[in-house]
């Protein structure tokens, strides 16, 4: 680590890896997730290139581990949000994915071209604007899954006439 004289601006920012997230309830999660994307700006070069990347690995892994957190749920798994609820969340951040990943078109083309002549700089601009609306999107997309969260839990009420699954549960794995 940098020694506190040598550090650069992000040094200093929250970093959340996909490993971080796995003691976190889902709320909890979706908090660090967002917190991470609001400190990793995506600008239009080589940094904005690798944070949009990254943003994308966690929202991919942010997903997955929830869609597995309601596949432990319907096996009557306690402390989790209702499946209904981590369903919906899930969604949310799909939506978020898909955002994120259309906003990779116009980020590369920025990134990568020139704009030097008269057109070029005028495509500048469309590109922005669909960059612009891509990250606004995936943002809502994001505070909809965060929202979704929200819903009151129940207190965990243990079921002991519940069947077991006729199938056994799949292992979660780590990425």
């Amino acid at each position: 680590m940098a020694s506190p004289l040598n550090q650069t601006p992000g040094d200093a920012l929250h970093t959340y890896e996909p490993v971080d997230l796995e003691g976190m309830s889902p709320r909890q999660a979706v908090d660090a997730v967002t917190a991470d994307i609001r400190d990793h700006h995506i600008t239009v070069d080589e940094t904005g290139l690798f944070n949009a990347m990254r943003h994308i690995d966690l929202l991919c892994h942010l997903a997955t581990r929830m869609a597995a957190d309601v596949e432990y749920k319907i096996a009557n798994v306690a402390g989790l949000p209702p499946v209904e609820t981590l369903g919906q969340s899930v969604g949310h951040l799909g939506r978020a994915v898909a955002h994120y990943t259309q906003a990779l078109a116009p980020l590369i083309t920025l990134t990568t071209g020139s704009q030097d002549t008269l057109q070029q700089k005028l495509d500048a601009l469309d590109h922005h604007s669909r960059l612009r609306v891509h990250l606004d999107d995936a943002g809502r997309a994001l505070a909809a899954a965060r929202t979704a969260l929200e819903v009151p839990q129940p207190p965990a009420v243990p079921s002991t006439s519940a069947p077991a699954p006729s199938h056994a549960p799949s292992v979660r794995r780590r990425a």
